[in-house]
């Protein structure tokens, strides 16, 4: 006890002095500004800093990426419920829950409840850091590719659930979204596939440039071809965002540990990060809601488990990356680069000779989501300016906006034609009554659903039986089949009762 009270006092000195404070609040300005940019990723903003980090000393470097990478998360749903636009990918499971309820006159509660819960989710998700880190860093390396596989094949059934229209549809858009995955060289046996000799498309479809064109071109072509478009929303007087959170906590507790437990879960997983873990628990919240045919039409309980998700995994997937070194997601591989270039090797003996080092980005955690409030709340007054300016403006602002961000990821006019032509797409699909955000998750996890499979498949000597041979690889197993097949099943149920 007493060297736990002796580390945490030289964590607060560490933490609480002007200089990594004055770091902690610019990396959170800047990470609030990169978030809201639709185009530019949390990982990105975690990229730009390092630079920066090689003059700092080793706890405001961390810092400024802890925090930096909260806010983008979090910032990336305001363009989302704006505009319907997510900033980032994490964004994007719930981004027209968020939209639709802000057609509704409901902007101030949709972007309450993804400031709040985020926040929420955060703290979780440093509590299970700080309290449990070793014990979940150890089951989380028992993960193979077969754990791997079914973790996958796990969250794409999640698009029979988040489809807002029938689940024929939804699986549709899934398989449209793998069939894009397919393209390219990223496979397991490196083999160009469906790249038409374009040397372009040899490095594949890369999901930022896709998900800007279906979610902010699509809606730009809306626009133009509605020759009588409906009265822009516009938020002259927008509520405070606080109000009612209070009775969201209340109203949905189950649906905030659940978002909470399983983003920090799925964030521990190596490869795996926020945006997994945001559509898992979209999906799950619209599994054992109370009110699913709600969802899709701008119903708050799955902003509150998804908002809560995506935060806690960041904190979940520090864990294997302080106790091992291994990465949880992208930013967390590229924090570890940051901690090996200070001296602070990541691994067991981090904890024996830096302990207040390990209590110091703790706190920096703690106070990152904690700032997240205020912050948030001004970021998010700002914004909501967006939707004063007409529509004959801020329609070419965003497409202009978003030629510039897919020229930007590889300086190449391909990420321009991307756009464009997954923009079309987007808005043929909808049109027709086909969801968009199963397509996205099928990119997402595509290329690591078929690189498991296939490693597994050497492992067992193409025994599928191997699946199911060790016992958490077993386990997922059985929840994916019960979770594919319980609507067959409740169906058959309920016709046999209705025959006389």
């Amino acid at each position: 006890m007493d060297a736990l009270l002796h580390n945490t006092g030289l964590a607060f000195g560490l933490v609480f002095e002007p200089y990594v404070l004055i770091v902690i609040l610019c990396s959170a300005v800047f990470g609030l500004v990169v978030g809201a940019i639709p185009g530019l990723t949390a990982t990105m903003a975690t990229a730009l800093l390092v630079p920066i980090t090689f003059f700092m000393p080793p706890v405001p470097a961390i810092a400024a990426i802890v925090t930096a990478t909260a806010m983008a998360i979090f910032s990336g749903d305001i363009p989302g419920a704006l505009l319907r636009i997510p900033g980032t990918p994490a964004s994007a499971a719930y981004v027209d829950e968020s939209y639709k309820m802000t057609l509704k006159g409901q902007a101030e509660t949709a972007l309450g409840a993804s400031l709040i819960f985020s926040a929420i989710g955060g703290l979780f998700g440093t509590a299970v850091l700080i309290t449990a880190a070793p014990a979940l860093a150890e089951i989380a390396l028992k993960f193979s590719s077969f754990e791997y596989f079914w973790l996958v094949v796990l969250g794409l059934s999640c698009a029979v659930f988040i489809g807002a229209g029938t689940p024929l549809k939804a699986c549709i858009s899934l398989l449209i979204g793998l069939l894009v995955a397919c393209v390219g060289l990223e496979n397991p046996g490196g083999y160009p596939r469906f790249t038409f000799g374009n040397t372009e498309l040899m490095g594949g479809v890369s999901v930022i440039p896709m998900m800007v064109g279906m979610f902010a071109v699509s809606e730009v072509l809306r626009y133009v071809v509605n020759m009588d478009p409906p009265a822009r929303i516009v938020v002259e007087k927008l509520g405070s965002v606080f109000t009612g959170m209070w009775g969201l906590i209340a109203k949905y507790p189950a649906a905030l540990f659940r978002g909470s437990a399983l983003g920090t879960l799925v964030g521990i997983q190596p490869g795996a990060g926020a945006d997994m873990a945001a559509w898992m628990s979209y999906a799950v919240s619209k599994k054992f809601s109370k009110e699913p045919e709600k969802f899709g039409t701008g119903h708050v309980e799955g902003i509150v488990e998804s908002g809560a998700a995506n935060n806690s995994a960041l904190a979940g997937a520090w864990v294997p990356a302080l106790v091992f070194g291994i990465p949880g997601d992208s930013i967390t591989a590229i924090a570890i680069g940051v901690l090996y270039l200070k001296g602070l090797n990541p691994g067991p003996t981090l904890f024996l000779n830096s302990p207040e080092n390990v209590y110091a980005i703790f706190l920096v955690f703690i106070l990152a989501n904690l700032i997240m409030i205020p912050l948030g709340w001004a970021t998010i007054r700002l914004a909501t300016n967006i939707l004063r300016v007409p529509g004959k403006i801020l329609m070419p602002v965003i497409l202009l906006f978003c030629i510039v961000g897919a020229f930007a990821i590889n300086n190449s006019i391909f990420g321009v034609v991307v756009i464009l032509v997954f923009g079309l797409l987007a808005y043929v699909m909808e049109e027709n009554g086909f969801p968009v955000a199963p397509a996205i998750l099928g990119v997402v996890l595509g290329t690591m659903l078929e690189e498991t499979f296939v490693t597994s498949l050497i492992k067992s000597d193409g025994n599928l039986l191997g699946f199911f041979e060790r016992p958490i690889s077993a386990g997922l197993g059985v929840v994916t089949f019960v979770i594919l097949f319980w609507p067959l099943a409740s169906r058959l149920v309920r016709h046999l009762r209705a025959k006389p």
